[in-house]
C-alpha cells in the first residue's frame, strides 16, 4: 500500500531529480567548481537516504588504515545541536557533534574525529589543527560536490539496488542513477551469506560498472552485545526475551538476526537518528516489563547507544546491551579492496 502510494509521486520525483542531474552537469562541466586536495581524501557515501552500512565502513576504513596513518574522520554531524567546524575531545558529547562521529569518537581514540557542515572549509581547518593528519575520511559526502575525493566509495543495500530505485519522495534515491559513475568503488552491502556466484554476477551485470570501477559484496557480522556502562558481555540466545531500541534507517537485518537468534523480541523504533527523551526512557520500561521470560534484556544499536549514554544514573544498572555491526567482505575479496585503498594513499608523496 505505501509503495503504491509512493508511485503516486513519480511526478514530483521527476522535478526533483531534474534539478539534482542539473546541479551535476553544472559541476561536471566546472561552470560549478569542485576542489581537490593533493592529499588522501577518502569519501563513503551512497544514492539512497540510508541503510546502506555507510557507518560500519567508515570504521572498516578507520580499522584499516589508523595503524598506519595518521587518520581523520570529517562528517556534517547530522542533527547536532551546534553549528561549524569541531574536533572533538574528551568533553564532546553526541549532542555537539552528532552520534555517528560520537560513535566514531569512543571507539577509536587515537584518530581525529571532526565535523563541518562545508568540508571545502573543514578539510583546511583540520589540517591546520591537526597538521600530523596523513589522511581523512568523508563519511556520508558523495553529494557534496564542492570538494573532489581522490577516492570515492559508494554503497548500495543488495535488497534495494539504486538500479531498481526511484528518486525521492517516489523512492529512496537522492541522488541521480548516473552520478554512479563518479565512484570508483561499488560495495554491495547486507548481502545473504550465502550469496552464490552466479548472483554475484548477475549484480555486476546490472550494475554494468565503468572501465576502472571495481565492485565487492559485503555481508553484516554481528559483534558480541555488551552493556552500555559496565562493558559485560551476554550472548544472545534460544532462551533471551529482548526488546529492541532502535532508531536507524533499515532495522530488517538486526530483526532478521533476533528472529533467528533469540526466543522472542519486541521493538520500539523510532526516526533515524532520534534524539532520546525522559518519555523514551519511560516507555522503554514499560516494554521491558511486558516481556514474559526469566532471561531478557533491551538490545540497542550502537548509534543509539552514543544518545542513551545520557541517562547513565537511570540506566547504569539497567539490562541494556549494545550489538557492535560490520562489514564482512565475501568471496575472498577483503584483501583486493584493502589493496586498493592503501595504494591510493601511498601513491600520494610524502
Amino acid at each position: 500500500m505505501l509503495k503504491s502510494f509512493r508511485y503516486l509521486l513519480l511526478p514530483v520525483s521527476w522535478i526533483y531529480g531534474s534539478i539534482i542531474w542539473l546541479r551535476n552537469k553544472l559541476y561536471d562541466r566546472n561552470i560549478l567548481r569542485s576542489s581537490s586536495f593533493n592529499f588522501p581524501v577518502i569519501c563513503v557515501g551512497n544514492l539512497a537516504v540510508g541503510g546502506t552500512g555507510k557507518t560500519p565502513m567508515t570504521e572498516y576504513l578507520i580499522r584499516l588504515l589508523k595503524d598506519r596513518f595518521k587518520t581523520a574522520t570529517l562528517s556534517r554531524g547530522y542533527k547536532r545541536k551546534t553549528t561549524g567546524f569541531a574536533i572533538a575531545d574528551d568533553d564532546t558529547t553526541a549532542l555537539e557533534i552528532g552520534d555517528e562521529p560520537m560513535q566514531f569518537h569512543q571507539k577509536f581514540k587515537d584518530i581525529t574525529v571532526a565535523v563541518g557542515e562545508e568540508r571545502m572549509v573543514a578539510i583546511p581547518q583540520l589540517l591546520h589543527q591537526k597538521p600530523e593528519t596523513e589522511v581523512i575520511i568523508l563519511d556520508d559526502a558523495f553529494q557534496h560536490r564542492p570538494v573532489k575525493a581522490g577516492l570515492n566509495i559508494i554503497l548500495t543495500e543488495h535488497k534495494n539496488l539504486y538500479t531498481r530505485d526511484f528518486i525521492l519522495p517516489a523512492g529512496d534515491l537522492r541522488d541521480v542513477r548516473s552520478s554512479n559513475k563518479r565512484a570508483d568503488i561499488i560495495v554491495v552491502t547486507k548481502c545473504d551469506p550465502g550469496l552464490s556466484l552466479s548472483q554475484k554476477n548477475a549484480v555486476i551485470a546490472e550494475i554494468d560498472p565503468t572501465e576502472g570501477q571495481s565492485i565487492y559484496f559485503t555481508s553484516i557480522k554481528y559483534g558480541t552485545c555488551f552493556h552500555l556502562f559496565s562493558k559485560e558481555t551476554i550472548e544472545i540466545s534460544a532462551d533471551c526475551g529482548i526488546l529492541l531500541v532502535c532508531g536507524i534507517a533499515n532495522p530488517a537485518p538486526l530483526k532478521k538476526f533476533l528472529t533467528e537468534h533469540a526466543d522472542s523480541y519486541d521493538m520500539l523504533r523510532y526516526a533515524d537518528h532520534h534524539i532520546f527523551h525522559s518519555n523514551d526512557l519511560k516507555e522503554i520500561r514499560q516494554q521491558f516489563e511486558k516481556i514474559n521470560t526469566e532471561k531478557k534484556l533491551v538490545l540497542t544499536t550502537e548509534k543509539d547507544a552514543v544518545r542513551l549514554e545520557k541517562f547513565r544514573a537511570d540506566l547504569v544498572d539497567f539490562p541494556i546491551y549494545v550489538i557492535p555491526i560490520e562489514h564482512e567482505f565475501m568471496f575472498s575479496e577483503a584483501e583486493n579492496f584493502n589493496h586498493s585503498v592503501l595504494t591510493f594513499i601511498n601513491g600520494f608523496k610524502k
